[in-house]
């Protein structure tokens, strides 16, 4: 485990900052015992990965990677799901971006932290959809 995967597993309140993204977990995400699909909170965390890639890219970017991946709690119908992301390191083309992923009952203030990973992005070229150099920070 590297020393970024330890900090996050053990984090127990939010992120300081405002989430990239919330959404509520509806019935119709759900498996046949009613908690959400692991497959819908994954799409929402790649959705808020690439609206940060999107910012730092200043464009298009695309996914190439997860990992790292760590399912911890259910989410359940209802839930307000708040997602967390940050840029964690960049190359010349290539970025990875943390997200975290806090479900809130509709009905508590609790949140607790149900899901994290590393998505790694590419800086895509609009017109050749090749990638592209990242610009300057």
């Amino acid at each position: 485990m590297t020393q970024n995967e330890k900090s996050l597993t053990q984090s127990e309140v939010p992120p300081g900052e405002e989430p990239v993204i919330r959404s509520i977990a509806m019935p119709a995400d759900t498996n046949p015992y009613g908690d959400i699909f692991g497959g819908w909170l994954m799409s929402q965390m790649d959705l808020a990965a690439s609206n940060v890639a999107s910012r730092v890219a200043r464009g298009r970017a695309s996914t190439v990677r997860v990992e790292a991946m760590n399912f911890l709690r259910p989410v359940r119908v209802g839930d307000v799901v708040s997602l967390y992301g940050r840029l964690v390191g960049r190359g010349r083309t290539s970025m990875k971006i943390e997200v975290e992923a806090w479900r809130r009952a509709r009905d508590s203030e609790e949140t607790v932290k149900v899901t994290e990973a590393i998505f790694t992005f590419v800086a895509i070229d609009h017109e050749t959809r090749r990638p592209r150099p990242l610009p300057d920070e």
